[in-house]
This record gives C-alpha cells, sequence and structure tokens, in this order.
C-alpha cells in the first residue's frame, strides 16, 4: 500500500558532516548526494543547517499532482520516480530521481506546485529540507543555482527520451533500461521490485512484464524471485536495453 510516512533518523544538526576540503569543493565521500556534493564548501555548510536526514519507504508518495512542494529531497541511497497520471489512477513513470539530484524541482523554476507523483521507488536515506529554506539558498547562491540549472536541463533530458522510449520501444528493451538506471542510481546489484510495481512505472499489463522478466531471466542478465531483482549481467543488459538508455547517459 502507498504511503505517506517519512522517519527522521537523526537530529538536522546531525547531518553529514563536512569531508576534507579539496580546493574550494566537495569531496564525494561522505555526501550521498552528487549535486550537494558539487556544491563548493560554504553554500554547503548554510544548506547543511537546513537540511534533515530522512529515510524514504519503498511506496510513499512525497507528492501528488496539484499538492504545494513544502520540502525538496535530496536522495542518497533512496530512489524517487515522478509519474504522469491519466484518467485519475493509470501511472506512468516519466523520470526517475536518484543521489544525482533533487526531489522537487518544479521550485528552481518558479513553480510552489508538483505536476506529477512523486513516488518512492527504493528504499532508503535522503536528506529533506523546507521549501522556503531552499529558495532563500538558492536565490543567494549562484553557484548552487548553476548545479541546479544543470541538473533541471538533464532531468528535462530524462523525461523527453523516456517518453519517446515508452511510444516506440517493446517491453523488454524498456525493461532492460529501467533496470539499468536503477542499477546505476542505487549502487548495487539487487533492488526489490514486484511486477505489479513495474508494470505501472512501465505503463504496461502485469503479463507484459512478467514475461519480458521472464527472457531477461532466461537469458542469465537477470534474477528475479519474490519482489527482488538481481542484476547478473550488466554488460548483457546493456545490450539488452534500447538506444535510450545510453542516450540518457550522454
Amino acid at each position: 500500500m502507498l504511503q505517506r510516512r517519512i522517519e527522521s533518523t537523526t537530529p538536522p544538526s546531525a547531518v553529514h558532516p563536512l569531508p576534507a576540503r579539496t580546493g574550494t569543493r566537495l569531496r564525494c565521500t561522505g555526501i550521498e548526494n552528487s549535486l550537494l556534493a558539487a556544491v563548493p564548501r560554504e553554500t554547503y555548510r548554510r544548506l547543511a543547517a537546513g537540511l534533515q536526514p530522512v529515510v524514504l519507504r519503498f511506496g510513499e508518495i512525497l507528492y501528488e499532482p496539484g499538492d504545494a512542494i513544502d520540502h525538496v529531497y535530496f536522495p542518497g541511497a533512496s530512489l524517487v520516480s515522478l509519474l504522469t497520471l491519466a484518467d485519475g489512477h493509470l501511472a506512468l513513470e516519466v523520470g526517475l530521481i536518484g543521489r544525482e539530484g533533487v526531489v522537487g524541482i518544479p521550485l528552481v523554476l518558479g513553480h510552489p506546485v508538483s505536476p506529477v507523483r512523486a513516488l518512492v521507488q527504493a528504499s532508503g536515506t535522503a536528506l529533506r529540507m523546507p521549501a522556503a529554506d531552499f529558495l532563500r539558498e538558492f536565490r543567494l547562491s549562484l553557484p548552487l543555482q548553476r548545479e541546479l540549472y544543470r541538473y533541471t536541463y538533464a532531468l528535462m533530458a530524462q523525461i523527453s527520451q523516456t517518453a519517446a522510449c515508452n511510444r516506440f520501444h517493446v517491453v523488454e528493451k524498456r525493461l532492460a533500461r529501467w533496470l539499468l538506471m536503477t542499477h546505476d542510481r542505487v549502487q548495487s546489484d539487487q533492488f526489490r521490485m514486484t511486477h505489479e510495481f513495474l508494470a505501472h512505472m512501465l505503463g504496461v499489463r502485469r503479463v507484459g512484464v512478467t514475461n519480458a522478466a521472464h527472457r531477461l531471466q532466461q537469458r542469465k542478465l537477470i534474477a528475479y524471485r519474490r519482489g527482488h531483482i538481481a542484476v547478473l549481467d550488466r554488460q548483457g543488459l546493456e545490450t539488452a536495453a534500447c538506444d535510450c538508455y545510453q542516450a540518457q547517459r550522454s
């Protein structure tokens, strides 16, 4: 069942300590989110005062379409899907956000309301920040603006490529692409995922996902059992995926 419960793990003051300085920028070591790791030390220090560590749980909804964006989330080990809805109940994934980005990007473009459902796809850590604090830091920091605009462009490109992929490519290739994107972000060979959930992500019937996953498993590219997927052959999975995967990486 989809839930909205989000658990805080430690008080805000215990947010990731600053790692050793390298020039004017941070090392990624010690900061799970690479967008945050890319900003200068002083920028991160100001942001850290408003960042709260939380645990995002599989199936939680962070926003629904039309919801006010009251917090932004910088995923660490967690993964968040952006889904567009049709007829009030049909959902299709149009974007995927992990440690490379931030959930709540409409705020950067001046829109305080979410146009999509933001659904936690993989449980894990994240850093949460009130929207008002985020916008204040965004307006004050040119380096933060540059990183966020760069990421906004990358997310827009991903959404555009995903739309084309969903229209033109067969389910097996789309599933391979989606598994690779998830694998990149969770940085683990194993993750939890049911066929029903995958069907929602890809906008197809459950039987279509079951058949596609079975074919990938027959080729010994993945192993699937009781809602858990293991990537066995990363290179083979890249070969099985459509060209959209490489296009989104470039």
